[in-house]
């Protein structure tokens, strides 16, 4: 093993920055993957868990706690140390956090959904609904008692999502040293002007993440959660019912072993390698280190030879304490660049509107797109006075005439036939007085499908999703060279992080939170908890829920591409008066062309205000 470990340390040198380029594009990819999981998954967590969706909010916001609890000393000491295994260990933790969000699953028990009935599985008889009966089994979930409750909610193992909780928060720990100490690692050792084509493949990479996650959850969503341990055929619901919970656990458990294969590379990758192309310059690059002509490339320190190796033992002498010394005034020269901040509040606007579509864009879907438009019967008239209905109930049936009721109760049925899914109820008192002229009175499970135009209005959806997604993936790299180019080479690792720090924070942190109270507001109808209370909403108003969701979204992304504008004269502004200050001195040296020509990574202006603004 210590031959293999050794073998692979003298080969990953030579295969250079091609090989790191691989291993992030793969974390990238991983991270996506998972990160798009859970937010497929957040309806299923949210109907297993019964609870509300600012709750679960709360349960999406952890992965960005997580990067706030560690992001500015990864980013700042991280990049004193080695870079690759730091993030090697990342991956480790977040794979840690999959398996540990999963494990609710095999600690809690059965799923039992919310129903009002007692279904028999002989498809023969003809079994007696509640309607007909002494009621006993309707009985009010706030005759609890606090001690009764909480026994049962014990039992039911209902604050199991607490490891949820924890699970996406040290997932999101791992998560952080990846971006600043990756990219950086990639600035430092790739040509200048491959930087940009780099950070492209790795997002590109990327991108395919989400859209396998997404992919992923759609297959575990109809695989229900118990699956293997409950008689299927036994069910009464199916995956398009608002009670079903899909394998949730089962996508974590995949992730995480896709991330923890991602680690294994970066602990054979070194510290440092010779930046691309320095092969052929070794022997200048030797010369103007003999003449004292040092270069002023920020790689220097990462240079083959002699000096290389001086410097390596010059990093061993470095210490903590030194390091934090030196915090608080790279922060300072860090804030004091006016294209920073900008840069900030750009990114922390559009990153709110992102978050927050993407948290619920799963639950969007599914209320706008897969439920029916018609609002359940949920009241008692009297067709079913005598049925003593409880309107907590939620078990909807769909009639012959398109009208959805919340239960066979509500609907007035008196007899049912079959069992499981294939359950059909007969008699039903308000369904008949529904028809004109007397028609069938039979009622099924489920809610009545959305009328044909639904499916193309869905397509259409999907199109101008993918269109916009299109159109703001492309400032993706430019972004990233922009903030790269705008800050000093020493602060590129810690400018990365403080950007993750910040943006993930107020970015991260509470879209999910205040979309979802927001969307909680326009529920019609709210479950009920196996141990009585509030549990999770079962149907939304659709349109109240549009206007919420994408007004919410659009104002959001509206605010950013203002942003946006603002950062660009800025930084148009700002390589202007950096191009006349350079004429000028040109100009007054006398030169109009020579070796004092730097490109256009420059650092602008006169030493004090380069300083401060650095490199655009």
């Amino acid at each position: 093993m210590c031959v293999f470990v050794h073998v692979c340390q003298c080969l990953c040198p030579c295969l250079g920055i091609g090989l790191f380029l691989a291993a992030l594009s793969f974390v990238y990819f991983a991270k996506a993957f998972a990160g798009g999981y859970m937010k497929s998954s957040v309806t299923q967590i949210e109907r297993r868990f019964d609870i509300p969706s600012s709750l679960i909010g709360v349960i999406d916001g952890s992965f960005e706690i997580g990067n706030l609890l560690v992001i500015a000393f990864v980013s700042y000491f991280g990049a004193k140390l080695h870079r690759p295994r730091i993030i090697g260990a990342g991956c480790l933790v977040m794979a840690m956090g999959c398996f540990l969000t999963a494990m609710p699953h095999f600690f809690q028990g059965h799923y039992q959904y919310e129903t009002s009935m007692s279904h028999s599985l002989d498809n023969a008889t003809e079994s007696i609904l509640p309607c007909l009966t002494n009621h006993s089994t309707v009985v009010d979930t706030d005759m609890h008692s606090e001690k009764s409750r909480a026994a049962c909610e014990k039992e039911a193992g209902s604050s199991m999502w607490v490891y949820v909780f924890l699970g996406n928060m040290l997932r999101g720990i791992g998560e952080t040293p990846i971006t600043p100490l990756g990219v950086s690692y990639l600035d430092d050792f790739s040509r200048e002007e491959n930087t940009a084509f780099y950070i492209a493949c790795i997002q590109t990479v990327g991108i395919l993440g989400p859209m396998m996650g997404f992919m992923l959850g759609s297959f575990c969503a109809k695989v229900y959660v118990d699956i293997g341990s409950v008689d299927l055929d036994a069910l009464t619901i199916n995956d398009q019912d608002s009670r079903w919970v899909g394998a949730w656990w089962l996508g974590f458990l995949v992730t995480g072993v896709v991330i923890l294969m991602s680690a294994i590379p970066f602990f054979f990758l070194p510290k440092s390698m010779a930046k691309q192309g320095e092969e052929e310059e070794e022997e200048e690059e030797e010369e103007r280190g003999r003449t004292g002509k040092g270069s002023n490339m920020e790689h220097d320190n990462f240079l083959p030879g002699e000096k290389a190796r001086a410097e390596k033992e010059e990093e061993k002498e470095v210490n903590f304490s030194e390091l934090a010394k030196d915090f608080l005034p790279s922060l300072r020269r860090l804030f004091s660049n006016r294209v920073y901040p900008l840069i900030i509040l750009t990114s922390l606007v559009a990153v709110n509107g992102f978050i927050g579509m993407i948290t619920f864009k799963p639950k969007y879907m599914e209320q706008i797109y897969g439920q029916s438009a018609s609002k359940p019967v949920s009241m008692v008239s009297g067709c079913n006075m005598g049925c003593s209905c409880s309107l907590r109930h939620w078990d909807p049936v769909c009639s012959s005439n398109g009208l959805s009721y919340a239960s066979p109760c509500l609907a007035g049925c008196q007899t049912s036939t079959g069992a499981g899914k294939e359950m059909v109820f007969h008699n039903c008192t308000c369904v008949g007085e529904m028809l004109r002229p007397a028609g069938n009175s039979s009622v099924v499970l489920g809610q009545c499908p959305r009328h044909g135009n639904c499916d193309y209005m869905f397509k259409l959806y999907m199109g101008f999703t993918v269109l916009f997604a299109f159109v703001s993936a492309c400032g993706g790299t430019p972004g990233y060279i922009v903030l790269l180019r705008s800050i000093q080479p020493d602060l590129k690792s810690l400018a990365l992080g403080m950007q993750t720090l910040i943006v993930r924070t107020l970015g991260g942190i509470p879209p999910p939170i205040y979309f979802g109270a927001l969307i909680d507001r326009t529920c019609l109808k709210w479950g009920t908890k196996r141990c009585g209370g509030r549990g999770a909403c079962r149907l939304y108003e659709a349109n109240a829920f549009r206007m919420t969701f994408l007004g919410l979204i659009y104002s959001l992304y509206l605010v950013a591409n203002l942003l946006w504008c603002a950062l660009y004269y800025r930084v148009v502004q700002r390589a202007r008066k950096a191009s006349l200050r350079k004429q000028a001195k040109l100009q007054q040296n006398g030169q109009t062309d020579g070796p004092t020509a730097r490109p256009a990574s420059v650092v602008m202006g006169d030493r004090g205000d380069a300083d401060r603004e650095s490199t655009i």
